[in-house]
């Protein structure tokens, strides 16, 4: 259910056009997967605070859904506070950022309790399955230096060349 992605085009250098991938089970509800796509978009910034949100009849054709189907994913999303709605222009995505960050933080606790309960089904106790989370941060940490550290030795090098 978690990890649903979104991918952002930049179109101009002041706009970025943002497309979700609209990928839906059978297991359950349209509605339900469209909140939580859309809260993913929000919450990771393809939608970004105080922007406006594309039209019901847009963001349904875009999804291949009915437009009812999107109004009612819309209306469960401003029932929690993370769309508006301006009378004139559409619904708007909140400019709370405690509001947004509460709800990241309650995702990526969603998602440490799911690697646990994973581990667990796999007979890896809580204590190792820990270990491995950390050992795993940290190499991946380690990997996100080194390509750091080889790109600007790359750019410096192209920069030397240069001149």
């Amino acid at each position: 259910m978690f990890g649903r992605q979104a991918y952002c085009q930049k179109a101009t250098l002041e706009v970025r056009r943002c497309i979700l991938k609209w990928n839906f089970s059978n297991d359950h509800s349209i509605a339900p997967q469209i909140v939580e796509m859309i809260q993913t978009g929000i919450l990771a910034g393809f939608y970004p605070l105080g922007s406006a949100l594309p039209s019901v009849r847009a963001l349904a054709v875009e999804a291949g859904v009915n437009p009812n189907t999107m109004q009612k994913a819309l209306a469960e999303l401003e029932a929690q506070g993370l769309l508006y709605t301006q009378r004139t222009s559409g619904r708007t995505v909140t400019t709370d950022e405690r509001l947004i960050m509460e709800l990241k933080e309650r995702r990526a606790h969603d998602y440490i309790r799911h690697y646990f309960e994973g581990m667990q089904s796999l007979g890896i106790a809580r204590d190792r399955a820990a270990e491995m989370l950390a050992a795993s941060a940290s190499a991946s940490t380690s990997a996100d230096t080194s390509a750091s550290d080889t790109k600007a030795t790359t750019t410096t090098t192209n920069t030397t060349e240069v001149n």
